[in-house]
């Protein structure tokens, strides 16, 4: 590390995550300075960020990702199109994260930090009931952030057999969440299942009171993990804290959609497994069906983690359950005037 400090830059640093991150990174006496590179303009005062610069740069365009990571002893990349991943996102989620670990490691760069996810691993019924690290990604074809997830960290463990010198640590959070996130309620695919049901179940919706709104549950456990969680593990690996390599990230405890309901003053209603599996059936023989359908396959198979790892090498404490996050995010949501009383 140099003497005075380390310079780190961070592809989609406005996003939720990447917001927590810099924050993180901004209060860091490792940190010397901070590159933020984003298509957007922004200013980084706007954030109370003293350390941070702003650079224009597309990940697609090798030239700007070139710009923005040379000089950097660490680059995290953020950067990535979620729910509405599909086949038309592949030059952003895939090609774009290739220019960023190809730049990072030809300017020199001793560290990658990079946001790969739980859906990596992929919904698969041969899965182990809980998943270490040791579990290959495989990811789901039919679910496209899921499978382009697995992708790119292939790409990065191909990209990283051309040098010797620059390392990586592989974050795989289960559902990020916290205060910042409130776009995340209206955006789960959870809360559009209803509208995509098969015809039996959406008329045994149909037929429940309207006084409030109604989530179905699958009965499917996931696991949450608050943005500022993940914030922490990622400054542990900017700073090169533990063993290169995949480490997941999980609050404490499990969730089901009814505990969303409950949190939201909503109905829940049980949802048979056999719908949700036919559902998910039919939607794999669909073609071209909206991006966000695809996300039917995660209530299929629990994806839970063990978080040992993390709290083993990286020091890794989370502050907030699963439970306590959702609450985080329910008041944020609630304050953003989001939601009515009801």
């Amino acid at each position: 590390m140099p003497s005075d400090g380390l310079s780190v830059a961070v592809t989609g640093p406005t996003g939720d995550l990447g917001i927590a991150l810099v924050d993180a990174l901004e209060k860091s006496r490792r940190v010397r300075k901070i590159v933020g590179m984003a298509r957007r303009p922004f200013d980084p005062k706007d954030q109370g960020w003293k350390k941070t610069e702003y650079r224009q740069g597309d990940v697609q365009d090798k030239k700007s990702v070139r710009d923005a990571v040379k000089g950097a002893d660490v680059v995290v990349h953020l950067a990535f199109a979620i729910l509405s991943a599909g086949d038309a996102t592949r030059a952003i989620n895939v090609d774009g994260s290739r220019n960023v670990f190809e730049a990072a490691i030809e300017t020199g760069s001793e560290r990658i930090c990079y946001a790969s996810s739980v859906a990596a691993y992929g919904f698969h019924d041969d899965n182990p009931d809980w998943l270490t690290e040791d579990v290959e990604p495989r990811g789901t074809p039919e679910h496209f952030y899921s499978q382009q997830k697995a992708e790119v960290e292939r790409v990065l463990a191909h990209a990283l057999l051309k040098t010797a010198r620059t390392h990586a640590w592989v974050y795989r959070p289960s559902i990020v969440a916290g205060p910042r996130a409130q776009t995340l309620l209206e955006e789960m695919p959870y809360f559009h299942m209803s509208d995509q049901l098969p015809e039996p179940v959406a008329r045994l919706l149909a037929s429940m009171p309207v006084l409030k709104p109604v989530i179905p549950d699958p009965g499917t456990p996931f696991q949450l993990v608050h943005e500022d969680d993940v914030a922490s593990a990622f400054v542990a690996g900017v700073a090169g804290r533990g063993a290169p390599g995949p480490y997941n990230l999980a609050g404490n405890g499990t969730l089901h959609m009814s505990d969303l309901a409950d949190a939201l003053g909503w109905y829940s209603v049980p949802l048979p497994n056999t719908a949700v599996t036919a559902w998910a059936d039919l939607v794999s023989r669909v073609p071209n069906l909206p991006a966000i359908i695809a996300w039917v396959h995660s209530v299929r198979k629990p994806v839970l983690m063990k978080t040992e790892r993390a709290k083993k090498e990286l020091g890794w404490k989370p502050e907030h359950t699963s439970r306590a996050t959702l609450k985080a995010l329910v008041a944020a949501y609630r304050d953003e005037q989001r939601l009515g009383a009801n």
